[in-house]
């Protein structure tokens, strides 16, 4: 396993921050020459502490950025229904992302839609009719203070 130590660390930040620096800009940031830095690099790809690389995308231009945090709590707590509610969300193109929690409900989804009017179709034809579904309970975006995603 790759050792995390600070040169790690602050390579790991420059790359969050930007993953398409190159390798002599983030050498020249963390003081590293370029070869030493690059097989820091290769060497955090190589043993998945990086798994990959991806663009940030604006999701008001690409008419989608109404953002909800939905709540969904099951009408039966087994895997085979958790499983199937797990299928059916997967094929949905507006949820972002699916998260199986602790308390009180199972699933945390964040979704991602152009407005109101989509949002509604999402949660009545998508969410509504999925028969594992005994509760939502959806939390409107108004603006972020912070989101490390973008």
């Amino acid at each position: 396993m790759t050792q995390i130590d600070h040169i790690n660390e602050m390579i790991l930040r420059q790359l969050s921050r930007d993953g398409r620096i190159s390798n002599l800009e983030l050498a020249d940031r963390i003081g590293l020459s370029p070869s030493a830095c690059l097989r820091r690099v290769q060497d955090l790809e190589r043993t998945g502490i990086i798994t990959g690389y991806r663009a940030t995308l604006n999701r008001a231009a690409l008419n989608s950025g109404f953002v909800a945090y939905i709540t969904v709590g099951l009408s039966d707590h087994s895997k085979a229904s958790q499983s199937a509610f797990e299928r059916s969300i997967s094929a949905a193109s507006q949820v972002r992302e699916c998260h199986n929690v602790t308390g009180s409900i199972e699933y945390l989804l964040r979704v991602e839609v152009a407005d109101l009017a989509a949002y509604k179709y999402f949660h009545t034809e998508v969410l509504g009719t999925l028969p594992q579904v005994a509760s939502i309970t959806s939390y409107i975006v108004m603006g972020s203070a912070k989101d490390e995603r973008s």
